[in-house]
């Protein structure tokens, strides 16, 4: 590969205090040095992810002594490579990276991650951009396609359905012949998954939403939710699934703890579990990670993509936050590093 010339210092953005976008600021920092099977990645591209929003909050499971450098996932390309074999690999290549473990998070110019598991490869035809969001929205709804399959379930209920998450979950569950029961807050929310295909799609905010839902999913026989939201919404999906049934909690939009009927858990046999993409991929083993991310590679383009609204330089994080909250379900916000 070219040699690549390496800046003595880099373009970090820095949240200084767990208490949102306010706190954030712009730094030049040293680029760290590389320990054995570590790469040094020239970050591309970066996405604003609902999961950053809880991270500058301390919200999120995640919450190191500040000041920290945030971002949960990123694209670039491996410029240098410390010892070992597997470091050597990906040297020159085009990866996806995640924003935790060694190295901290991706909203920077340069990072270091470790090869074993803080950098994927990038197929050749996928853009950076894409490639920034190629980890957590693709292998979460290919992994709740996964769950689903192995419990033998031919409908699931979604709520927050209009993000980029829901429609992939989507396009997925209808490659695979899964019906979606989606829930979202907004009329113009279910404008956008009906022109996507969806043909259950419910408005939480709409008058006899509670009776509705609990008809659709008796006549889907839904028995498996997948909760991005939490709150009472959380025991409005216990109400309308069928006994022996369960809410899988995988975020918390609504800031709420979770609501659940003591009746409904006893008498019902209703559960709530949770997810979190981490902790899950890290019992699938190395060969079933390895395909799952060979398969969401191949479906980026179509069922994975993700509709990217507008491109943001680092120094601008703050607008770019605010713009992405602004209009969360209108596509997703990149970070530009260099």
């Amino acid at each position: 590969m070219k040699r690549i010339k390496i800046p003595d210092t880099m373009t970090v953005v820095v949240l200084n205090s767990y208490s949102g976008a306010d706190a954030l600021s712009i730094e030049q920092r040293p680029v760290p040095t590389l320990g054995r099977n570590e790469v040094l990645v020239k970050v591309a591209f970066a996405p604003i992810n609902p999961s950053d929003l809880a991270t500058l909050t301390g919200y999120y499971g995640f919450k190191n002594p500040t000041p920290i450098v945030p971002g949960g996932e990123g694209s670039g390309e491996v410029i240098a490579a410390g010892p070992g074999v597997m470091a050597s690999y990906f040297l020159g290549k085009r990866v996806a990276c995640t924003g935790w473990g060694i190295g901290g998070g991706v909203w920077s110019e340069y990072v270091v991650k470790s090869v074993k598991g803080g950098v994927l490869p990038l197929n050749k035809s996928l853009s950076l951009e894409q490639g920034a969001l190629s980890i957590i929205n693709p292998l979460t709804a290919s992994a709740f396609i996964d769950i689903s399959k192995k419990g033998g379930h031919k409908s699931i209920l979604l709520t927050a359905a209009a993000s980029s998450l829901g429609k992939m979950v989507n396009r997925l569950g209808q490659s695979e012949g899964i019906q979606i029961v989606n829930v979202v807050r907004r009329d113009a929310q279910v404008d956008i998954l009906k022109a996507e295909g969806a043909s259950i799609v419910l408005n939480s905010n709409d008058e006899g939403f509670e009776q509705q839902l609990n008809d659709v999913c008796h006549e889907t026989n839904t028995r498996l939710a997948f909760d991005a939201v939490a709150g009472s919404l959380t025991n409005q999906l216990l109400k309308a699934i069928p006994n022996n049934s369960k809410v899988i909690v995988f975020s918390a939009l609504s800031r709420e703890a979770v609501k659940a009927s003591p009746k409904l858990l006893i008498f019902e046999n209703k559960r709530i579990d949770s997810f979190w993409l981490g902790p899950w991929i890290s019992k699938q083993g190395i060969l079933k990670t390895m395909l799952l991310w060979k398969r969401a590679q191949k479906l980026i383009p179509s069922h994975l993509k993700s509709d990217i609204r507008k491109i943001y330089p680092i120094q601008e994080v703050k607008e770019a936050i605010s713009d992405y909250k602004n209009k969360m379900t209108g596509g997703k916000i990149l970070l530009r590093m260099t």
